[in-house]
């Protein structure tokens, strides 16, 4: 399975995500199961990749030519590919997951995740779309979430397919759902 995990490319303050990260990199590397993310060096996304690449899976890093002009691309990966722009990354990580992730991160990750939450919400992707909810970092979000639905803005049916994980033994439930 590929998994495309949306995270930042800061190491952020709490020490737990990048212990977190860590473990998160390991377990894709050593199940057999393959990561796709943006493609960078840089902070969590580069610790990821480096977890995933040292338990011996492979990785796919997706990352818009401006990065690249400013170096900012992991260059160990499997397999980098370059896009024109953020839109075009954002679509070529979809077209290549099998499964999605929100690892805690910025507007970055959380505008990619909505993307990925409103496609499942719609029917128009069938995979699951994950909240790496540690430390309660998404719990906001997930009260939005059921806000919607006590509005009659949104339905259980059509969240359905969205799931927050707090730790690692629950996003692996999640993905064999």
């Amino acid at each position: 399975m590929k998994i495309t995990v949306y995270l930042g490319a800061n190491e952020g303050s709490d020490p737990a995500l990048k212990q977190a990260v860590q473990e998160l990199g390991s377990w894709i590397g050593q199940s057999g199961n393959a990561l796709v993310y943006g493609g960078s060096r840089s902070g969590l996304m580069g610790t990821l990749a480096e977890s995933v690449l040292a338990a011996g899976g492979e990785v796919t890093g997706v990352e818009p030519q401006f990065f690249v002009d400013r170096e900012l691309q992991h260059d160990g990966l499997t397999q980098l590919i370059v896009t024109k722009d953020m839109t075009e990354r954002k679509t070529k990580m979809i077209e290549l997951g099998d499964a999605f992730i929100a690892f805690p991160g910025g507007t970055g990750t959380l505008e990619e995740i909505a993307e990925v939450m409103s496609k499942v919400s719609l029917g128009q992707l069938d995979a699951p779309c994950i909240l790496y909810d540690l430390n309660g970092y998404y719990s906001g979000l997930k009260a939005l979430l059921a806000e919607m639905i006590r509005k009659g803005l949104s339905s259980p049916e059509r969240q359905q397919g969205i799931c927050f994980a707090r730790d690692l033994g629950e996003i692996r439930a999640a993905l064999h759902a």
